[in-house]
């Protein structure tokens, strides 16, 4: 048996972000809430108002892109995107192909003394089915989702991450592409690396405290070990 080992300084539990970060899922949630909102008779959202919400829970996320505050039209808006996410999965027609890199990251990430996490909007069903189909589920040791924690930014989910694993905030780092990873990271006690491949700007996740912003994939493990040399 080969003893794979990584060097990543003093991080031992890396967790990602779904969307944005490691799937490119962005066809499929602007076109899945346009639909949401034409089955209500509501003008269409711009493909901008909704990639700004991705991350958050879904009613979150509908709420601030219907700009209301409506409990049954946000439910109902709601109900109506995961319906249609539903069909795309049973018609495999849920594309959500891996971003450039991160497979390769994630075996590289594959050793005996790092735990992989991921920390979503998605609910537990869809990102099971995510994981599954693209082969990587059993590379994760805990998944975070809106089934059981409160949405970002709040810590929740990167904290129960911690204790799933039994490893310290200063052993943690969250990888994410919108501000609302980042403040997570930062409230959980986290390192917070943003990704600038995903849907919020690369100056944005500076100004919310990235200690850094990837351009690709193969950039995190060495970041990792400038930041715990720099510490």
């Amino acid at each position: 048996m080969i003893d794979r080992r990584v060097d990543l300084g003093r991080y031992r539990l890396v967790v990602f972000d779904c969307d944005g970060t490691l799937v490119d899922s962005q066809h499929n949630i602007v076109a899945g809430m346009i639909e949401a909102w034409r089955r209500h008779g509501l003008p269409e959202p711009t493909p901008e108002q909704i990639r700004r919400q991705v991350g958050l829970t879904l009613e979150i996320g509908v709420a601030r892109v219907l700009e209301s505050d409506d409990p049954v039209m946000i439910a109902n808006l709601a109900n109506a995107y995961r319906e249609i996410v539903r069909d795309l999965r049973s018609r495999a027609e849920l594309h959500e192909p891996l971003f450039d890199g991160i497979r390769e990251l994630i075996d590289a990430l594959s050793a005996p003394e790092i735990f992989l996490g991921v920390a979503t909007g998605k609910n537990l069903v869809g990102l099971e089915h995510t994981l599954q189909e693209l082969g990587l589920r059993e590379r994760f040791h805990t998944l975070q989702t809106p089934d059981h924690c409160r949405s970002k930014p709040d810590p929740q989910m990167v904290l129960r991450a911690m204790v799933e694993t039994a490893v310290e905030p200063g052993e943690t780092v969250v990888v994410g592409d919108t501000t609302f990873d980042i403040e997570m990271a930062r409230s959980a006690g986290a390192t917070a690396i943003g990704v600038g491949w995903g849907y919020h700007a690369e100056e944005e996740l500076h100004a919310a405290g990235a200690n850094a912003v990837l351009k690709h994939p193969s950039e995190l493990i060495h970041c990792l070990q400038s930041l715990s040399a720099n510490r």
